[in-house]
Parts: structure tokens; C-alpha cells; sequence
């Protein structure tokens, strides 16, 4: 498939202002595929995420400029890894946050990862 073909497709399925740039450097996650599990998890339905029109929650932060910033939860050095561990069991990564276990996997969770660092 050429690449305006594959753009085409892209635009299609999340939007033209949706297409995930590259995710964090030396990291394997797919941010075309962390879209779509944010989708699936119900990600949007707490957290206001850029690039996803349906995702409008108000009960946990947005999420703007998350792959800039200092840390997560207020307290985790925000750094692929760790979010990738946030996203799988928040509560062990910071027992008492008002996140729930959503059951992600690991490779879920590097996808989404993936996807959230492109916004910046």
C-alpha cells in the first residue's frame, strides 16, 4: 500500500488530525494500535485525550502535553517505562490513586504508551 493510500486510510479511521506521529524513541510500542485500545479500555470516558474526539471524561486529567510532562500521578517520574507500568496496575505503581486496574496488558499498555507520548 503507498504511503497516500495509507494516509487516506488513516484519515478515515481516526481523523486526519488524529495520526499519531512516532511514539518515544527506543521504546516498542504501535501508537496507531494505542489509539485504538484507548477506544477499546474506555480510556476517554475519565480523561480527556487530544486526537480523540470521543474521548471527553472529566474524572481524571486530561491528558494534554502528557508525553512532556515532569511526572504522573503527581508523584512517578514520568518516563515510558514507568507509565507503561501505570497503565498495567496503578494502584501498586501508587496504591490509593483514584485510577482504577483496567486489566491492560503489557503490550496494551506500550501501545497506549506509544500513542500517549506523541502528544506534546
Amino acid at each position: 500500500m503507498g504511503p497516500l493510500v495509507a494516509t487516506a486510510c488513516a484519515c478515515l479511521l481516526f481523523g486526519c488530525d488524529a495520526i499519531p506521529q512516532q511514539g518515544p524513541v527506543n521504546f516498542s510500542g504501535n501508537p496507531e494500535r494505542g489509539v485504538a485500545l484507548i477506544k477499546q479500555y474506555g480510556c476517554g470516558s475519565c480523561h480527556l485525550i487530544p486526537k480523540i474526539a470521543e474521548a471527553t471524561g472529566n474524572v481524571g486529567p486530561p491528558l494534554l502535553h502528557i508525553g512532556t510532562r515532569t511526572y504522573i500521578a503527581g508523584f512517578i517520574s514520568n518516563s515510558p517505562e514507568n507509565m507503561s507500568l501505570w497503565l498495567q496496575d496503578p494502584q501498586k505503581a501508587l496504591p490509593g490513586n483514584a485510577m482504577p486496574w483496567m486489566g491492560i496488558t503489557p503490550q496494551d499498555s506500550r501501545d497506549i504508551t506509544a500513542f500517549l507520548y506523541t502528544l506534546k
